[in-house]
């Protein structure tokens, strides 16, 4: 079990080699780059983070164009805004790219294939390739990205920075199927392992141990691996917002408010939070669990409210859907105890938003939060399947007021330490060498890029996503295979097979299940 926590410490006052964390490169002030990101909003930790780099580079100076998937809700669609000193000339914009989306979390998507040399056109022109790509938490355009830079001439590999958020793998174990399962956790294996050893890949950011472990053990250069943890919004998220109003409409008689906040979806840990809940119900606890977050589709939403009936029904259990900005700062401030339950994260910023709050968590010990709480102090970490310790460990903050009071001001405190600035700026740092390496290595003077030809720019669709050039045809057309190419694109066919494989999977799942329930409604009617 976890005591310490060095990665928490360490993103409020540990150096940056050579660099100063309190100051923004000026070497970076015009420079293009290309981030790519899986989804872009305001709602999940992951674009939260994104959101909050793009603003800060931008203020700055940087020149950032933002290519994700297209919204496909209504909700929440978010654009930063550009930076306050360059002209109207500059290009800083937000393309949107097609995909499709995931039935279990429409904010995320399959993109469709998409070459590079269009990025480039439709961001900084033709002629203007970006000086870096940024690709934050890469999945199904990230992979694209880097498969295609790999098969480009060295002059021509753009260098490429990957933050490497999302758990890919733990989550295809957790949502697929049996063998499915397992036949998607390789191919994501294999795809990541792939991709990320390649030279054009200079920096893999990782946010807790447990994500280098695992980078490690893919065979990813350690000289590429570097430690990128959270900050926090310590004025949004803070003790002052606890509201009594809001305690009041919770919890009416007074019962002890435990709060949650994620997306609702099965990966999240919801099957083992309602048992918890229904744990703490059945040793006479009196409680309200505060769930906030919600799911795009509402299948899934409701298969895990379902989970936490009856307790849902007799209202010890409060879905309060999504929440942004002050509301959100509310709901962490007004809960007594914050369960995390989720044991796939690779950071967990819900808890560190909640650490802020002056609210202790008590989580399962596994991934990112192990690095964040401080056992004892800042709250509890308990292991990943001892239901009865985790329940025990929240009745005992729950029946303990001095003790949480306590760990209240120790959460705070801990979570102060951990400044947006700082950590945006070791990015903005580590965006400045990367450019200058490669402009020391190539031999050009600062701010020039070598051009996408013209015969780039006019491959044909399926050639182009492939990014064959002349010579790799001409070899084609004399049956001679690069091995190496064709073994990357097999991977990557792999992993779209798996994943098209479970979107159907979970398409007839998902509709099933509603025509069952309508069914099961239409009946309930008839009867009554």
């Amino acid at each position: 079990m976890s005591s310490a926590n060095p990665l928490l410490a360490g993103c409020g006052s540990t150096p940056y080699p050579g660099h100063d964390l309190d100051r923004f490169p000026g070497a970076l002030r015009g420079r293009r780059i290309l981030l790519c990101t899986e989804s872009f909003g305001p709602v999940n930790g992951v674009s939260r983070t994104t959101l909050m780099l793009v603003t800060h580079l931008r203020q700055h100076g940087a020149h950032v164009a933002v290519v994700a998937p297209r919204n496909h809700t209504s909700h929440d669609i978010f654009s930063p805004p550009p930076s306050p000193d360059l002209g109207p000339a500059d290009k800083q914009p937000e393309v949107r790219v097609a995909g499709y989306p995931l039935p279990f979390n429409p904010e995320l998507s399959i993109v469709y294939p998409v070459r590079n040399s269009t990025l480039y056109a439709r961001t900084f022109g033709h002629d203007s390739p970006p000086d870096l790509i940024y690709l934050a938490s890469p999945a199904s355009l990230g992979f694209q990205v880097m498969l295609q830079l790999r098969q480009q001439p060295r002059q021509r590999q753009i260098p490429v920075i990957c933050n490497f958020q999302t758990d890919l793998a733990g989550y295809c174990e957790i949502l697929f199927p049996p063998p499915l399962s397992h036949i998607a956790v390789f191919a994501f294996d294999a795809v990541q392992s792939y991709l990320f050893r390649h030279p054009s890949v200079k920096t893999i950011f990782y946010p807790s141990r447990s994500v280098r472990r695992y980078l490690a053990s893919r065979d990813v250069q350690e000289n590429k691996l570097d430690l990128l943890t959270r900050g926090v919004n310590a004025e949004l998220f803070n003790p002052a917002r606890r509201s009594e109003a809001l305690r009041r409409e919770i919890a009416p008689d007074g019962e002890i408010i435990f709060v949650t906040v994620s997306r609702i979806a099965g990966e999240k840990g919801f099957e083992f939070l309602a048992k918890v809940a229904k744990e703490l119900d059945a040793r006479g606890l009196r409680f309200k669990l505060y769930v906030v977050g919600g799911n795009r589709n509402p299948d899934v939403e409701r298969d895990v409210q379902e989970l936490f009936d009856p307790l849902r029904e007799q209202g010890k259990v409060v879905f309060a859907g999504f929440k942004v900005g002050e509301d959100l700062a509310a709901a962490y401030a007004s809960g007594d105890v914050f369960l995390h339950c989720s044991v796939t994260e690779t950071f967990g910023l819900v808890v560190l938003e909640s650490m802020a709050s002056g609210v202790p968590v008590v989580a399962r010990d596994e991934g990112g939060p192990s690095d964040i709480v401080r056992h004892g102090d800042t709250g509890f970490l308990v292991p990943p399947d001892d239901l009865d310790g985790f329940v025990t460990k929240a009745m005992k903050l729950a029946r303990d007021e001095r003790r949480r009071l306590r760990m209240s001001r120790e959460a705070r405190a801990a979570a102060c330490e951990a400044t947006w600035e700082k950590i945006n700026n070791k990015v903005a740092w580590r965006m400045a060498d990367t450019i200058a390496e490669r402009e020391r290595e190539l031999g050009t003077a600062p701010r020039s890029a070598p051009a996408v030809s013209a015969a780039a720019r006019q491959l044909v669709p399926v050639y182009g996503w492939l990014m064959m050039n002349n010579a790799t045809r001409e070899l084609l057309m004399h049956r001679v295979v690069d091995a190496r190419l064709i073994g990357g694109l097999g991977v990557i066919v792999t992993f779209w097979a798996v994943t098209g494989c479970y979107v159907i999977f979970t398409e007839i799942l998902l509709w099933a299940k509603g025509r069952m329930r309508g069914a099961g409604e239409r009946n309930a009617a008839a009867a009554s």
